[in-house]
């Protein structure tokens, strides 16, 4: 379907020439529209395999290393450093191609991936440089997948609904945080980490045909066919995203805080298993509910999110990373595992909050022909970043302990978190006037 530049966002139904909707609670708002539900429900189903991948490889990775927190950190990297090098040319291509094509071939690679994983486990001849190979692979993938996904969620659901769709997507991710690490730290203790994998694999199965049965004649089209934006090279296509970034404040507000809070703070996971293992001295099954308690609180935010459905807010989103920051330096310093438990919750429900706040305001102040490279570097900061965290983190774990770099990169996200907020007045002021 060719449209012009000129012509309004829309959403139709083959038969109608409307929006074919359910009427739902508030709170279940965006699953009113039919490419939504299909894709909401098979992500959860997809997300709790790859929890279980997610928590068994780092177990893995700990064994394999003999418990050197340098090796998680890499692997960790090796995920996300092709999102930082390919990320944009991703975004121009999002913006080309079909989105529910990409994904479909996205879902298929990672399917492929956990596959090749778990017949190596299976048959015993995994060493730690497979998984490294496996890992880098599957960033490349990433690259390609992360800002594809995050700028198809308004073609499924409009301008309107987003907010209310981010956090349902926020809600499935964290109900599947909190159930897949707890069920891959039991596995794990009783069978090892291979079923794991050959559930992951599995889950991409709904993924593929859900997204499959798709109506494009419900897809929200958003206005690019622009003859002269056809020409455009790729750098020039990139400089065009660039440019909004520079001259729109809440967007350059939000890469930059985003930025630094992924590049710092969020990259605690890395030294999660040291810290259950050398800190609060709980074994696999004690790492996979401190998981599940990071995916409760979160699981809160994204519900409360869900249920408010009202704009985004720049002063929400700062204070929400101010309160990740504080509670996850006061996470590092903690020794009592019950203690940690309540702590992490909180962690998660800052997150969570600052995270789907950041999402859904981007994506209301960016128009539809420039989303897919806008939300690429938005997913540059957000996890192509993690290469240099998760070494930078590892590093300082295994030279200094965990909590030590836990407690750095927590205080460098309230540091960062408060020069936003003294920095906000602009970035409220254009985030009006996009989303009057």
């Amino acid at each position: 379907m060719q449209l012009t530049h000129t012509q309004p966002e829309m959403e139709v139904t083959a038969s109608s020439g409307t929006p074919h909707k359910r009427e739902l609670p508030q709170a279940l708002q965006a699953l009113s529209y039919r490419n939504f539900r299909l894709f909401w429900f098979s992500q959860i189903v997809s997300l709790l395999g790859t929890w279980m991948q997610t928590t068994g490889q780092a177990w893995l990775v700990l064994q394999l290393s003999h418990n050197n927190a340098l090796w998680l950190g890499v692997d960790g990297a090796l995920q996300f450093l092709p999102v930082l090098i390919l990320g944009l040319f991703s975004g121009v291509i999002a913006d080309r191609i079909p989105k529910r094509k990409l994904l479909i071939g996205t879902q298929a690679t990672y399917m492929v991936l956990a596959t090749v994983l778990c017949l190596l486990v299976a048959t015993h001849t995994i060493q730690l440089w497979h998984v490294l190979i496996l890992s880098t692979l599957l960033g490349v993938t990433n690259s390609l997948d992360m800002p594809v996904r995050q700028a198809f969620v308004v073609e499924m659901v409009g301008r309107k609904s987003l907010p209310n769709a981010i956090a349902l997507n926020s809600s499935s991710f964290n109900v599947t945080r909190i159930i897949g690490p707890s069920i891959a730290g039991l596995v794990i203790a009783g069978f090892g980490e291979m079923p794991l994998f050959l559930l992951n694999a599995i889950s991409f199965i709904p993924v593929i045909i859900c997204i499959s049965l798709m109506r494009d004649a419900e897809l929200q089209y958003q206005p690019q066919a622009r003859s002269e934006e056809e020409r455009q090279g790729v750098f020039q296509s990139l400089g065009e995203g660039f440019a909004y970034v520079k001259r729109t404040p809440a967007v350059f507000l939000i890469i930059a805080i985003v930025g630094v809070v992924s590049l710092f703070g969020i990259n605690f996971n890395v030294v999660l298993p040291l810290f259950a293992t050398t800190v609060l001295h709980s074994g696999s099954t004690g790492y996979g509910l401190i998981s599940s308690f990071f995916g409760i609180g979160a699981l809160a935010a994204a519900l409360s999110i869900a249920a408010r459905s009202r704009k985004p807010r720049i002063g929400f989103m700062v204070g929400s990373a101010f309160l990740f920051g504080v509670f996850e330096a006061i996470f590092s310093l903690s020794h009592q595992y019950i203690v940690s438990l309540i702590l992490i919750a909180i962690v998660g429900f800052g997150l969570v909050s600052f995270t789907a706040t950041a999402n859904s305001a981007i994506q209301s102040v960016t128009p539809g022909h420039l989303r897919g490279r806008i939300m690429s570097v938005y997913t540059i900061v957000f996890t192509g970043t993690t290469p240099i965290g998760n070494l930078l983190t590892g590093g300082i774990a295994n030279t200094f302990g965990a909590s030590v770099a836990l407690f750095a990169m927590a205080f460098i996200s309230i540091v960062a978190a408060v020069v936003a907020w003294l920095k906000r007045k602009p970035a409220e002021q254009s985030l009006n006037t996009h989303t009057a």
